[in-house]
């Protein structure tokens, strides 16, 4: 089963891989489909 993310906007649930996007930096993108919300530069911690 593939992890799935709820847009904060429009609630809609989604496969992971089609809503967000990792950069070379770290952080990573966050574009909802169904809304078009985007948030970018979305902090992560390496693991």
């Amino acid at each position: 089963m593939e992890p799935t993310v709820v847009c904060p906007k429009c609630k809609i649930e989604r496969p992971l891989n089609h809503l967000l996007t990792a950069q070379s930096n770290q952080n990573v993108i966050f574009e909802c489909e169904n809304c078009n919300f985007i948030k970018r530069n979305i902090v992560t911690k390496k693991g």
